[in-house]
């Protein structure tokens, strides 16, 4: 199946460059068979290292609109370095698994929430850390979705990018911010 890439929709990219888009993620390995591709990303005048714990904080709250998406709880503006150490299976921003990452590099997660896909339908998600010879880094985030069949996700489903295009840009634009601070 060929998933849906809408080209002119800021929905389905949002931040990234064609050639970051047309690179291998390792999100690729768990939904081969997305309906929908979306791609967020951003640059960050930080260090890969310091990104990269940044990523390890989704393991306790998503760093978006919290009043949303955390039950109104502020997500932490100090690094735990108790969430520093990963391991495969653990829980991330609530409806997530980690299924693989590399430290300072990438991490790539899927759900693992009954309810969220039956919402959402199936996702697997990359955030890799881009890092160039000179410069900033660049955080990149592909999601791949396999949309569950029903009335409600039917409804559900051409809203989803424009809904994590809002949701995903607040993190990672919070992330940015958080770790450039850091550096």
């Amino acid at each position: 199946m060929n998933p849906r890439r809408k080209e002119t929709s800021i929905a389905y990219s949002w931040g990234t460059t064609e050639e970051e888009e047309r690179r291998a993620f390792p999100c690729d390995s768990y939904l081969a068979d997305a309906n929908d591709i979306l791609f967020r990303a951003v640059t960050v005048h930080a260090s890969a290292p310091v990104i990269f714990e940044w990523l390890c904080q989704l393991r306790v709250a998503p760093y978006s609109y919290d009043w949303i998406d955390n039950f109104g709880r502020r997500s932490p503006r100090q690094i735990d370095p108790a969430l520093q150490e990963l391991q495969a299976g653990q829980r991330f921003m609530q409806i997530f698994a980690l299924c693989e990452f590399h430290r300072n590099e990438h991490v790539t997660l899927t759900t693992c929430s009954t309810r969220a896909e039956r919402l959402f339908g199936s996702l697997a998600v990359s955030y890799f850390i881009s890092k160039p010879p000179k410069g900033a880094c660049r955080l990149i985030v592909k999601l791949r979705v396999r949309r569950s069949r029903g009335f409600l996700t039917g409804l559900w489903s051409p809203l989803l990018p424009w809904g994590d295009l809002v949701m995903m840009r607040k993190q990672l634009l919070t992330l940015k911010r958080l770790a450039e601070r850091s550096n």
